[in-house]
């Protein structure tokens, strides 16, 4: 990877750690003040909400410890799983809080049972994208492997010569 796209992809992650904390210190804070006040009673929705952008904020760490992996030239080590593992577990988070907000939104739909099926589907091409990493992580792991038996064999060269 280039300099520029491991620069735009950390400015990316950096704006949406930021972005979301932000609106998580927002929620809290309309959260924690008293209803009569105006402050916004706690609902599934939001908390779903908040989880998402957990799951959010994990899947950005995540991703961030890739890049710096990427640009040390170590992504190709038994511990990138890690992260990589990670990134799944936060999209199917996502992915099944999506399915929760779906059911919930659900019963007010049923003049319009369209949008629940688009929902959805959305939530299903969400889980897509997690079995895109998911087969991204089996190529790491394949890389992983080749990189080994490379090492072996320049190291059964090396006393061959």
């Amino acid at each position: 990877m280039g300099k520029l796209t491991l620069g735009a992809l950390r400015a990316v992650l950096g704006v949406v750690l930021v972005g979301t904390v932000f609106v998580q210190a927002s929620m809290v804070w309309a959260l924690a003040t008293d209803p009569e006040d105006g402050s916004l009673p706690l609902t599934p929705l939001r908390v779903i909400t908040f989880l998402g952008m957990v799951a959010a904020q994990v899947a950005a760490v995540c991703v961030g410890r890739l890049v710096t992996m990427v640009r040390r030239r170590t992504v190709f080590s038994p511990a990138a799983f890690r992260y990589v593992d990670t990134v799944i577990g936060a999209i199917v988070t996502a992915a099944l809080l999506w399915f929760a907000v779906t059911l919930i939104n659900a019963p007010g739909q049923r003049e319009d049972p369209g949008v629940t099926l688009i929902m959805g589907g959305i939530g299903v091409a969400i889980l897509g994208v997690a079995l895109i990493v998911l087969v991204l992580r089996m190529l790491l792991a394949q890389a992983v492997s080749r990189d080994v038996e490379a090492s072996q064999m320049e190291a059964e060269l090396g006393q061959v010569i």
